[in-house]
């Protein structure tokens, strides 16, 4: 089984060895520029394919209402040592969703279509789930990361994935999504040997890329018009005398 406790376990590490733990922090730092216009609070978040729960508590402490699915049953229960009652966890497949139309408000897909079998009834289902926006994470096809890891881990998980370009996502959406409008960018620059928090090197991969660049490329695509935020009023001391 491709997804089964071995493979858990080996994502678990990884995010836990320094490539992982720095890859991990350019990734929450890319999604986070571009989810920065929604609004989260009392906003319900499906994370379609939560896997271990790499991001769950990224979206919650971004403060979405989170509800997490998953094919894998050892994935889910390492996700639910790590997210707790903090998220509602559900076994399910990303072409048949357990869920009311429009039950949710975002739906997430973090290197999902990498992985499924038809990912047009992946997205038709989404869309059937979601409200007001989705927002993609997934492997870039033209990166120097994928070059690098076929090089050296041909036979890993990921070298079973189809990895997509900028392009090929484009297609995808606009053949079925046809969005609002949409932000995308990518992160991590280099070839994972150069992924750490050291001088250059880790300058280079915390930059926010053009979309068809880096290692991972991220979409956050609304669904509807986005309606201007008030913001925060900076309140002052009225000046005395």
């Amino acid at each position: 089984m491709l997804w089964d406790s071995q493979t858990a376990l080996y994502y678990d590490q990884w995010i836990e060895s320094p490539q992982g733990s720095f890859a991990l922090e350019q990734q929450k730092k890319l999604l986070l520029s571009l989810i920065a216009p929604w609004p989260r609070r009392r906003q319900k978040l499906l994370d379609l394919g939560c896997g271990t729960g790499m991001f769950l508590d990224f979206f919650w402490s971004c403060g979405f209402d989170l509800t997490g699915l998953d094919s894998s049953p050892s994935m889910l229960a390492r996700a639910r040592t790590k997210i707790g009652s903090r998220a509602d966890l559900h076994l399910g497949q990303g072409e048949h969703l357990p869920f009311d139309d429009k039950e949710f408000d975002y739906c997430a897909l973090m290197t999902v279509l990498e992985f499924v079998h038809d990912p047009i009834q992946v997205l038709t289902e989404v869309l059937r789930v979601t409200r007001k926006g989705i927002l993609f994470l997934f492997l870039n096809r033209t990166s120097l990361y994928r070059l690098g890891l076929l090089r050296s881990h041909k036979d890993s998980v990921l070298s079973q994935a189809h990895w997509f370009s900028w392009w090929e996502i484009r297609t995808l959406m606009n053949q079925r999504i046809q969005p609002s409008a949409f932000r995308a960018q990518s992160i991590l620059l280099g070839p994972t040997s150069t992924w750490r928090a050291v001088p250059i090197m880790g300058y280079v991969n915390s930059l926010l890329l053009p979309p068809w660049l880096g290692a991972v490329t991220a979409v956050a695509v609304d669904l509807v018009p986005m309606v201007a935020q008030t913001p925060l009023i900076a309140w002052e001391t009225e000046p005395t005398g």
